[in-house]
């Protein structure tokens, strides 16, 4: 009797292969797919030009309709995020290019590809390194651009929006200000007060009054001592 001849695995393999049915999507389905991966520049500037006015540019209105349209308040700090992605240049406003920019990054030329990508945004925040570029970035991105420095009504408001629920001296900073002479904080100021936040701790115990501080933290530092010693 002649011996039987094993089969190879990659002929065992190839067979059982065979015997599983593909899975087929209908062609409909298949191009649905399809478009949801793959992105399209053409399709995402036609969908920046769904919120801009008779002059082509996307401002405070068209603004609203798209922050309405992907589910977002316009305070909410996912704009910030988003804005920094494009690296826009005005608060309330989106050039083409800016849009292009950040929407090709993100691979987004969608309302749902976006709303998809909302949280991985927002993780941004839990990033040191991201959260301190989006920082910088915010004064920039919020100051009026005919001026050098920030306002300080504009410069508590983002404080608050950025710093507000983790520096827990954020408060007494602001009431700080608005007894203060300051009118306007500078960039040099904001990066520092960042700073700040991160590595002095609530009780004051760890400031230095001869480290490289600016001198609008000196005071404030002295204005808290001082006010917690007379109350």
């Amino acid at each position: 009797m002649m011996a039987r001849k094993r089969r190879s695995t990659t002929e065992i393999n190839t067979a059982e292969n065979a015997s599983v049915p593909k899975r087929r999507y209908p062609s409909a389905q298949r191009t649905h797919l399809e478009e949801m991966m793959v992105f399209n520049q053409k399709k995402c500037l036609s969908w920046y030009h769904k919120y801009t006015n008779d002059v082509g540019e996307l401002g405070p209105e068209g603004m609203e309709k798209f922050c309405l349209d992907i589910g977002v308040a316009p305070e909410d700090l996912v704009m910030l995020v988003l804005a920094w992605k494009m690296n826009a240049k005005s608060m309330g406003y989106f050039t083409s290019a800016e849009w292009l920019k950040g929407l090709t990054e993100l691979q987004c030329d969608s309302v749902k590809k976006l709303q998809s990508k909302l949280e991985s945004l927002r993780l941004c925040f839990n990033d040191p390194l991201a959260f301190k570029s989006i920082y910088r970035y915010a004064y920039d991105f919020a100051r009026d651009k005919d001026q050098r420095s920030m306002d300080v009504e504009t410069a508590k408001l983002m404080l608050n929006l950025l710093l507000g629920k983790q520096w827990k001296l954020y408060q007494p900073f602001a009431d700080f200000i608005d007894q203060s002479k300051y009118r306007v904080i500078n960039k040099d100021q904001w990066c520092n007060i960042l700073e700040f936040s991160r590595s002095i701790s609530t009780d004051l115990e760890n400031y230095d009054i001869d480290g490289a501080w600016p001198v609008m933290l000196d005071e404030f530092v002295d204005w808290l001592k001082n006010k917690g010693e007379n109350s």
